[in-house]
């Protein structure tokens, strides 16, 4: 896997077709992580692969989607050690209520993505 911040304009066209398809599924499950104070900071893994991060909410081809979700926060991610410094991470974390954080773990990226959800 390559850790690489920019994210190919092409590449982010394709996650966010698929997301676009699970995307109120995700605003929902966001709302009810903050809402019974699991974290401040929900954050949705997404890739093809199994992964052992969050829990599953969609398998891949459920809802016609590619890639698979899964459900997790901030806190699980300091817990594996794969954020360092927790203020960092939720100084640069965007409104949840307008913005899906996503963690993309793939082949050619691996890295956090903030997403906005798509006005009703």
């Amino acid at each position: 896997m390559q850790n690489d911040p920019t994210l190919d304009p092409k590449y982010l066209g394709k996650i966010s077709a698929d997301f676009v398809k699970v995307s109120e599924q995700l605003k929902e499950a966001s709302y009810m992580i903050r809402k019974r104070e699991f974290s401040k900071y929900p954050v949705f893994p997404v890739s093809k692969e199994d992964i052992p991060i969050g829990q599953l909410l969609y398998e891949a081809g459920k809802m016609e989607n590619e890639w698979n979700y899964y459900a997790s926060f901030m806190e699980e991610f300091i817990q594996r050690g794969l954020i360092e410094e927790e203020k960092a991470f939720s100084e640069a974390y965007k409104d949840p209520d307008e913005f899906c954080c996503l963690f993309i773990v793939d082949q050619q990226f691996t890295n956090f993505v903030f997403i906005p959800f798509p006005e009703d």
